[in-house]
Formats: structure tokens, sequence, C-alpha cells
């Protein structure tokens, strides 16, 4: 598993959104990029999650950034997602977990006292040259959005 860190090159990906279309990281050089993974679509942590980068979007925005969330569920999924919360970002399909595995945000966790393999909730910020400016692993969902903006203050 990667381990990233401020200053790594951030891998490069190309995932289905919520639409059914290719979505690359590259696309969006020149701008930053607040990257999340989050466990399944529709739970009540990525619900908390989701909604708290919807309630920011314009005031990431302002700052130059783009919000994409990643999960291991289908388009379909993360459309129904998006239309039910009214998120109105890119939530892309890693259902092999490729991307995920690249960035460090899939492995064992503990959930109740028992071992399981999934997506661990984690962020990156990606500065405009695809460069990592800052990353959390196991972030909690309300964390997600003041963790990025301390970094982009910082």
């Amino acid at each position: 598993m990667a381990k990233l860190k401020k200053g790594d090159k951030a891998p490069d990906f190309e995932l289905l959104n919520q639409d059914g279309v290719e979505e690359s990281l590259v696309e969006h050089r020149g701008r930053k990029v607040l990257l999340f993974f989050y466990p399944k679509a529709g739970t009540s942590g990525c619900t908390l999650q989701a909604r708290s980068v919807r309630d920011a979007k314009g005031m990431l925005e302002e700052l130059g950034v783009v919000p994409i969330g990643i999960s291991p569920d289908d388009p379909m999924k993360q459309k129904k997602f998006d239309t039910d919360l009214g998120l109105g970002y890119s939530l892309l399909s890693d259902p092999d977990h490729v991307v995920a595995e690249a960035y460090g945000a899939w492995g064992e966790k503990n959930i109740r006292g028992k071992k399981t393999e999934g997506i661990i909730r984690s962020l990156f910020l990606i500065d405009e040259k695809g460069r990592i400016m800052d990353a959390c692993s196991r972030v909690s969902p309300e964390d997600t959005v003041p963790r990025a903006m301390k970094a982009l203050k910082g």
C-alpha cells in the first residue's frame, strides 16, 4: 500500500463518474483538487462527509479547488447518491480499488471488532501541478473540509 506524503506526485487515474463519463486527474491540471475516498455511498458517515464537501463547494471553488469523491460503488449508485444529496461534484467509481490502492486508501480496517479490507476514509489535497499538498488517512467525515481548508491556508 502506498503512503503518499506532501510533495509526492499524485497517481494519475481514469475512472467513470456518476454519469458514466471517464474522468482523469490530468484533466484537472492547473487547478487544485480535493480528492477524498469514502467507503460506501448512502451510509451515514459517507453522507456526512459528502454533504460537508457539498456545503463547502463554493468556498473551495473560490480557492480554485475541484472536489472529487471516490468509492468502490458503481456509477449508478454514485448517481443516486449525487441526486439524493444534490452534491454537484464528481463521484468516481473505483470498483476494483486500483486507484484507492495507489493512494494508500485501501487496506485492513477494524469495524466493530471485525477485521476486514476496504476503503480507508482518506483525503488528498493535490496542487495545480499534480503534487500532494496534504494527505490524511483515516480522516473523520466531519474533519475532511476543515483539514483541507487548513492545508489551503497554511
